[in-house]
Formats: structure tokens, sequence, C-alpha cells
């Protein structure tokens, strides 16, 4: 299933999910309340309520399902409870701390790492993206996220796909200068990640990527676009870290809770600044950033000042 967020003509917002590639259900209505009118409290208790939403045999023309055309889609997730991202690419990882003469420490290979980022700053499909004031190397970062769906703690990591919802495809905007000086202190990333992150189209359950499954991992190819020039291309079996991992990193001596938002990190190639200003230059108003992943659709973004 996939399941959205959506602004009706009238201003309404609603989530529900996908019938098809053209109708999409309103899950509250179509339901006479039964289901949340959110996917955040959809969340709450998502094992019970994806029981009864398969089991929802809605047809176009039916109370509660609507044209996809007349909708606006937002965030499929746009209040999540946290926001975790990971640094879980290797060759990520090296091509962007050689371009700072640096190597890669031997502590990454012990462990998956991650910092905190603004989950009140979450931005859907279609949605403008503001460039930062003072910024001048702006970035986009192709990653996969995944949705946490069901409260653990001490998570090992072969039972961490128990606790996915599941996964939609994450923009990790990037204010390259400001992050490098705030950097300097040894905190951060923090402004130059503090503006915006987007997320979706939709979130598509774990089932859905089953036939993509290989060696603990997924066979998800991964693009990015500026403009309908292709510049960054990676597969996602190529990660160092699999979500077990992370999630089981993440919820040492923590709880995590249905919402919480797990982000991969950047795919090879995956950035601007991995590539170099030289390849293309920095994001500017206008552009049109565009990510592909195999089995959960593009996300489409435009910059403006």
């Amino acid at each position: 299933m996939k399941f959205i967020t959506f602004e009706k003509g009238d201003g309404r917002i609603s989530a529900g999910w996908l019938i098809d590639d053209e109708h999409v259900v309103d899950m509250c209505e179509a339901s006479g309340n039964r289901f949340p009118n959110n996917l955040l409290d959809f969340l709450n208790n998502s094992e019970e309520y994806l029981k009864q939403a398969k089991g929802c045999f809605l047809l176009p023309g039916q109370e509660g399902v609507y044209p996809l055309k007349e909708l606006r889609l937002k965030a499929p997730l746009p209040n999540p409870r946290s926001f975790r991202d990971f640094y879980a690419f290797e060759q990520h990882v090296k091509t962007a701390r050689a371009k700072r003469g640096l190597s890669v420490v031997p502590e990454w290979y012990k462990m998956p790492v991650f910092y905190f980022s603004n989950h009140l700053a979450i931005s859907g499909t279609g949605d403008k993206i503001s460039r930062p004031a003072n910024c001048c190397w702006l970035d986009y970062e192709l990653e996969i996220a995944c949705i946490i769906g069901k409260e653990g703690r001490d998570i090992p990591a072969d039972q961490a796909d128990e606790y996915v919802f599941g996964y939609c495809i994450l923009n990790d905007w990037s204010a390259r200068d400001l992050q490098r000086e705030e950097m300097k202190v040894g905190l951060g990333p923090a402004k130059g990640k503090d503006f915006s992150t987007s997320i979706g189209p939709w979130i598509v359950t774990k089932d859905e990527l089953e036939p993509f499954k290989e060696h603990g991992g997924f066979d998800l190819t991964m693009k990015a676009r500026v403009n309908g020039i292709l510049l960054s291309e990676g597969n996602l079996k190529d990660i160092y870290y699999t979500f077990g991992e992370m999630i089981s990193r993440a919820s040492q001596g923590v709880t995590l809770y249905p919402g919480e938002i797990i982000g991969s990190g950047t795919v090879g190639t995956g950035c601007i600044l991995e590539l170099g200003p030289e390849v293309h230059r920095w994001l500017e108003p206008g552009d049109l950033v565009e990510l592909e992943i195999d089995g959960l659709g593009v996300l489409k973004n435009t910059i403006i000042d």
C-alpha cells in the first residue's frame, strides 16, 4: 500500500492511500471516522489499522474516494516524531571526506552513526524549497528513509524489520557553505540542514519491497536529476549498514516510537558535494530537483529564493 497526506480543494488536509495510479482513499471519510485523519495517529496503531485497511475494497465513485488529480500531495508524514539521518554508504563517506583531504576514520566501520535533524521542517513533493539566506552552495542528497511503525527498545538487528512500517524517498537538503563553517567548531551539521528535508511522494509499506530484497538489503536503483539532467545514480544494495543495523543502533538504550524517521544517508554519487561543482554548479533558484527510487516513485522540488 502507498500512504499519502493530501490537501483537498477546500483546503482540508487528510490522509489515506492510493487504490490505483489515479484515485485516493480518504481513510477517515471512507471508514466513517474509524480511521484517523492523519498518518501519525494511524501509525500509533498501525498493525491493527493495516489489517482493517487491507480489507477495505473501495472503488472510484464510492464515498471518500477522490481522483488524485483533484488533490495536492503533501509530505506523507508531515509531522514525524523525530528524524535521525545516518551516514551508511561507504562510497559517499570516502569521497566526501577525500574532498576535504580526510580519510575515513576507523570508528566509522565499528558502528552506524547518525545526527538528529529538524523534524519540524518537512516538505513534500511539489513543495518549493527556499534557499537559506547567505547560502551559495545549496545541495541535494539522494537518500531513502524508513518509517518506524512499532514501539521498541534495544531492538536486535535481525528483528528490526518487525518495527518498520514502510519506506520513502528522502532529500536531505544541505547548505554546504553554512555546514562547512559550523562544523569547524566540532558540532553539526545544524543550520546547514535546519531549513528543510523533503520526503515522499508517498510511504510504501514494507511488503511492497519484498521483491527487491537481496542479502539483507534491497536492490533498488536510486537516481537524481537536476533540470532533467541525470547527475546521480546508485543502488541501495551498496549500503554498508543495513536498516536493521541502523535501527538497532538508534534503539540502544532508547525507545523508538511509531512515526520516527530513519534516513540512510547519501548514496554514492548522490550529491553535488561528492560529484564536485566542476561537474555541476550548486543549486540555484528555478532549479527542478527530481529524486527517483525503484518502487518508491519520484520526489520533485523546485528551488526558490
